[in-house]
This record gives structure tokens, C-alpha cells and sequence, in this order.
């Protein structure tokens, strides 16, 4: 019977060669295209954050330099401190504007931070485990009703509420539109302070209690300060959209340019003038650079919001 003669040693030797030069080779191939892919990937984020910065600085060149052509015709003096709006006179004074802008804010923030506040403070603190998930997601779907929904009702609900109740003959003005401000900035600044009060260690407050403090004065002299770079944060967040809204405010407020030296007096702020009249204005007219350097001063607010809040994030992380 025919035997098959066993295999040379220098075949073995062959065919393992090849077959540890083929896998080599395949590792080699893979972890080219691995790094491949990730130069690619890294190129792809680089050229994503470029681009955000060209758009952010495209606007701001573009609203800056039509907006500047204002003081052409006008001086900034008048036009930052004027109160005197009437473009078909070649009035351009936005004092009226800059100041309502301000004094809605300071109204809706003091009214809608110590409310937020407490709510936060319900939540995370007070309120059972069964409820806290039933109220958390009803506060993070508060945030995504459009701004128009909350404008309608101010104006078909709140405006006469505030008429029967004050007896005067128009209820918008300051008060209607920091009220519903206040109800639109309301689940943001809560839900935000909610997630700094429940960040502070559970040592600070067992600590406090060891020392004989009650529940209130752990939760006013313990907790709230260990959580104020967050209830910060959350108040400046609420700020920027208090500043940057527009249909709400522009359907409650009233849409006059007269100083708001009355809660009740119709006025008009940055956002709500722009709306009203630039649809009306022609592109090449010291009336629509105006109203594009009340643009411009929008912007340059919420650029300074934001600084803000990147400040006190870092100073978060540090202590």
C-alpha cells in the first residue's frame, strides 16, 4: 500500500511564513484605515467648529456694519440716549427700546427667580420620590410650548384678567408681558436650579443636621449657597430668553414707543419694534440701519449672557 510521505519541514516553515505575513499585512491594512478614519473624523470637527465661528462672526460683521452706518445721519448719543422715535421726522432715538428692554427684564427676573427658586427647592428637597417624576417632565415639557401659545393666552386671558382687576382701560404694557415672561422662563430657571440643589453632597446637609439645624435653615444657609454657581447659571439662561423673545412680548406689551414709566402704559421694546417695522422699511434708509443696530445690541446682550454663563460654569469646576 502507497504511503504519502509526511510534509518537508521547509514547507511548514513556507506556508507559516506566508500565512504570519498575510495577517501582518491585514493588521497593517486596518489600522491604516483606522487612522484614516480618524484624521478624517478630526478633520470633519475642526472644519464643523470653523464654520460655526465663520456664520457667528458673518452675522456680527454684517448686522455691526450695516447697523454703524445709523450714525451717519444720527449721533450715538441720540440715538442711545433719545427718546424721541419718529423715523418720518428722521428721529431715531432708541431709548425707549433699550430702556424697556431692561426694565421687562428686571421685572420678569424679579418675579420669576424667588418662584423658581422655591419650586426647585420643592422639588429636589420636599417632594416624594413618586411625584418628582411626575412634575419633572411636565416642568421639561413647559419649555417646548411655542412662545406664540404663551402670547395668545396672555393676550386673550391675562390682558382682560388685569383690566377687571385693576380697573384701568388697558391692562397690556410691562406687567402683562413680564407675567408671561415670567411663565416661559419659569421651567428653565426651575429645572436648571433643580439639578444644582440635587448636585450639593448629601454630607453638607448630614452634616448641618448633625450640628441641629432644621430642614429650613439647612436648606437656606447649607444648600442654596453650596448650589449658587448653578441657581446662577439658571437665572442668566432665563435672562437671555427673557431679552431675546419676541412674539410673546410683541402680542402683550402694546407696541408704542413711549417710556414705560407706568406697568400699565403700553411700550415697546428692542425685539418688539424690530418686528412691527421692519417689513416696512426700505433696505437703504438710516430707519433700517437703525433698527439693524437694535439688532446688533441683541446680539451683543446675548454674547455677554453667554460669557457669563461659560465664567461661572469655570468657576463651578474650580471650587
Amino acid at each position: 500500500m502507497l504511503q504519502t510521505p509526511p510534509p518537508s519541514p521547509v514547507s511548514n516553515g513556507v506556508e507559516l511564513g506566508s500565512s504570519l505575513k498575510s495577517s501582518s499585512g491585514q493588521a497593517f491594512d486596518r489600522k491604516k484605515r483606522l487612522s484614516f478614519y480618524n484624521r478624517s473624523f478630526k478633520v470633519i470637527c475642526i472644519a464643523s467648529a470653523i464654520f460655526v465661528c465663520l456664520i457667528l462672526f458673518t452675522i456680527l460683521f454684517f448686522m455691526g456694519r450695516t447697523g454703524i452706518l445709523t450714525f451717519d445721519t444720527v449721533s450715538p448719543f441720540t440715538f442711545f440716549f433719545s427718546s424721541e422715535w419718529a423715523p418720518e421726522n428722521d428721529q431715531y432715538g432708541a431709548f425707549i427700546f433699550i430702556f424697556g428692554t431692561f426694565a421687562l427684564t428686571f421685572l420678569t427676573m424679579l418675579i420669576s427667580v424667588p418662584l423658581s427658586v422655591i419650586i426647585a427647592v420643592f422639588l429636589a428637597e420636599m417632594t416624594p420620590t413618586w411625584l418628582k417624576t411626575m412634575l419633572r417632565p411636565v416642568m421639561d415639557l413647559l419649555v417646548g410650548i411655542p412662545s406664540v401659545v404663551y402670547g395668545f393666552l396672555g393676550m386673550t386671558i391675562l390682558i382682560p384678567l388685569l383690566r377687571d382687576l385693576t380697573g384701568t382701560s388697558m391692562g397690556d404694557g410691562l406687567l402683562a408681558a413680564a407675567i408671561v415672561l415670567t411663565i416661559m422662563v419659569l421651567p428653565t430657571i426651575s429645572r436648571i436650579t433643580d439639578d444644582a440643589i440635587v448636585a450639593v453632597p448629601k454630607k453638607y446637609r448630614d452634616a448641618s443636621y448633625a450640628l441641629g439645624s432644621t430642614r429650613f435653615q439647612t436648606i437656606v444657609r447649607v444648600v442654596l449657597p453650596a448650589a449658587k454657581s448653578g441657581i446662577m447659571y439658571a437665572v442668566i439662561l432665563g435672562m437671555g430668553r427673557a431679552i431675546g423673545e419676541t412674539m410673546a412680548v410683541v402680542m402683550v406689551i402694546g407696541n408704542t414707543p413711549q417710556l414705560a414709566d407706568e406697568l400699565f402704559k403700553p411700550t415697546s421694546v428692542l425685539t418688539s419694534n424690530i418686528v412691527m417695522q421692519i417689513s416696512n422699511v426700505p433696505f437703504d434708509s438710516s430707519w433700517n440701519y437703525a433698527l439693524y443696530m437694535m439688532g446688533f445690541l441683541l446680539l451683543i446682550i446675548s454674547l455677554v449672557m453667554i460669557v457669563l454663563v461659560r465664567l461661572i460654569q469655570r468657576k463651578g469646576v474650580k471650587s
